[in-house]
């Protein structure tokens, strides 16, 4: 691939006290993975020489101060802030969440201006990012405010990919958020992204119950029956393949989840917990229904093995893969849809 085709990979540094330093530095320490994209860290030289020098690392790096400077086949570092930060592993800082998300944003508007092509971002502290400035539950959220869309918590595999109907929402108010209007709105996102950015034709998906048991005909609960049988069944009769709602316990232990190209729970452990389990650190999470490609790892900052040198890679670097494949993907669907359009504008 001739440099100017290549796919820049805009990185987030995440929680500088967290596991996201030492995985980035780790995942290029072979200079092979340059083949395939041009990464661009956003951070400072300084604190990246410390994580370098800290872990004693063989990974090379430029540094830049603004995108027109990338140098492709090199881990470009881009200059988001130039003084030395201290960085204490495992601990829980207000200042370094700040680094963050100045890192975050930075990378954000570059993404947002097309000077990046897909985002992967390292972990964040969901605690203490927060600011008067910046006041959202995590990546997710505040993605779904700067780009365009319906966001979509997607974690993903090749062989398993689960949405989420609610995400960071308290477990006492899972009921009450779900409605009509949310759940065909959520099933869209994932029926267009397995076509767009999976190359997925004709998706099967399964929609997990509310209630244990789905509500056991209205003795633990009746949204299943009141909200979510009868809109499945109106998605149904539109063309989708969209079946359920299915018992959360035994689905996944019965195998069930290998029958359809993605599952959707109705809230976050419910369906995080059978993924993780199940993906054992190469799961990622992907934001599905916007205009822009973001990735990140399945895991959080796992400030109890922050500077050990032990953090594993695997996550981070199937995020980093499976934003490329989404991004081209994407370019394949887009060129297929003009393809097509073109085709019948010359019939007319």
């Amino acid at each position: 691939m001739r440099h100017e085709e290549k796919i820049k990979v805009g990185i987030s540094i995440g929680d500088l006290n967290g596991i996201g330093g030492e995985i980035i530095i780790k995942l290029f320490e072979d200079n092979r993975i340059l083949d395939f994209f041009t990464p661009i860290i956003f951070a400072s030289v300084k604190t990246i020489y410390f994580l370098k020098k800290y872990f004693k690392s063989t990974f090379n790096f430029i540094g830049i101060h603004n995108i027109t400077q990338v140098q492709h086949g090199k881990v470009n570092i881009i200059n988001v802030w130039n003084e030395e930060v201290k960085i204490e592993f495992g601990e829980e800082n207000l200042k370094i969440g700040e680094y963050a998300i100045k890192s975050l944003v930075a990378a954000t508007e570059a993404l947002k201006t097309g000077k990046v092509d897909i985002l992967v971002t390292a972990p964040i502290n969901k605690h203490n990012i927060q600011s008067e400035k910046f006041n959202f539950p995590g990546h997710t959220d505040y993605l779904a405010k700067e780009l365009e869309g319906n966001s979509l918590m997607f974690m993903v595999t090749d062989t398993l990919k689960v949405g989420l109907l609610t995400d960071h929402v308290p477990v006492k108010d899972i009921s009450s958020n779900i409605t009509e209007e949310l759940i065909e709105s959520k099933i869209d996102t994932v029926y267009n992204s397995l076509m767009k950015d999976f190359g997925i034709r004709k998706p099967k998906i399964a929609v997990l119950g509310i209630n244990p048991h789905t509500g056991d005909n209205g003795v633990i609960g009746n949204e299943d029956d009141t909200i979510l049988r009868p809109t499945l069944k109106k998605i149904r009769e539109s063309g989708k393949l969209v079946f359920g709602p299915y018992a959360a316990d035994s689905f996944f232990g019965s195998k069930n989840y290998k029958n359809f190209d993605a599952i959707i729970a109705a809230y976050h452990d419910q369906g995080l917990i059978p993924f993780k389990t199940l993906s054992f650190g190469n799961g990622v999470n992907f934001t599905a229904g916007l205009n822009k490609v973001r990735t990140s790892p399945d895991h959080g900052t796992a400030y109890e093995i922050a500077g050990k040198g032990i953090a594993d890679i695997s996550s981070f670097r199937e995020a980093i893969f499976t934003g490329v494949s989404i991004f081209k993907m994407r370019k394949i669907h887009e060129e297929l849809n003009a393809h097509v359009l073109k085709k019948q504008t010359k019939k007319i």
